[in-house]
């Protein structure tokens, strides 16, 4: 499953998206390895406007008690119909989370394990994965304690042809058209599933 990605276009992420930093945070370095529980971009819906924010890469379950132990929640998502997700499928809680190029693990020639690559093309353009998020007052280390989060995850769907050699479950769903990220971002959940079933990638 996919647990490393990286974004370095955040600018152009927020231009694709014509989007605004929250809070005036524009100067976000490019991120060559986010890993779970690291900040990173996502761009939701605030006042019928897009905005970027920073958020941890890891949703909890709806289903877990609040309480004091260490909880860095789900990376990747894929079965909308668990109770763990439910009440996270409306507009409010809907984002897209650009990247560049995301891994998934695989063999290496010498039987370690690694991390094949996947991108749009050569170039590496700005894309999106179909995320969710929300805020959430909990602990992600055990040496922060309790406080307040943004938090995410994104959704996966069955690999394409591209991905399906190195990882035969799944892959993150892509979405790469103006038309796609309005429909996850402001849909229904009966027509934003439907259209983010889709999903490409080139190797």
């Amino acid at each position: 499953m996919c647990n490393l990605y990286s974004v370095t276009t955040n600018h152009e992420a927020m231009v694709r998206l014509r989007a605004e930093w929250e809070k005036a945070i524009r100067n976000v370095p490019p991120l060559y390895g986010v890993y779970p529980d690291y900040f990173a971009p996502i761009c939701a819906m605030a006042d019928d406007r897009r905005v970027m924010k920073l958020a941890r890469w890891g949703l909890p379950s709806l289903k877990d008690e609040p309480g004091d132990k260490v909880n860095k929640g789900t990376t990747n998502v894929r079965h909308s119909w668990f109770d763990d997700w439910k009440g996270y499928l409306g507009v409010e809680h809907r984002c897209l989370v650009p990247w560049n190029r995301f891994s998934e693990p695989t063999k290496l020639e010498d039987g370690k394990t690694g991390w094949a690559w996947f991108a749009l093309n050569e170039d590496a353009p700005v894309a999106f994965f179909a995320g969710l998020w929300t805020p959430w007052h909990g602990v992600r280390r055990k040496d922060e304690g309790a406080m307040q989060h943004d938090v995410f995850a994104f959704f996966t769907t069955a690999p394409n042809a591209d991905v399906r050699p190195v990882h035969e479950k799944a892959m993150p769903v892509v979405l790469t058209t103006e038309e796609e990220f309005d429909v996850w971002l402001r849909a229904p959940w009966s027509e934003a599933k439907a259209r983010s079933g889709r999903c490409r990638t080139g190797h």
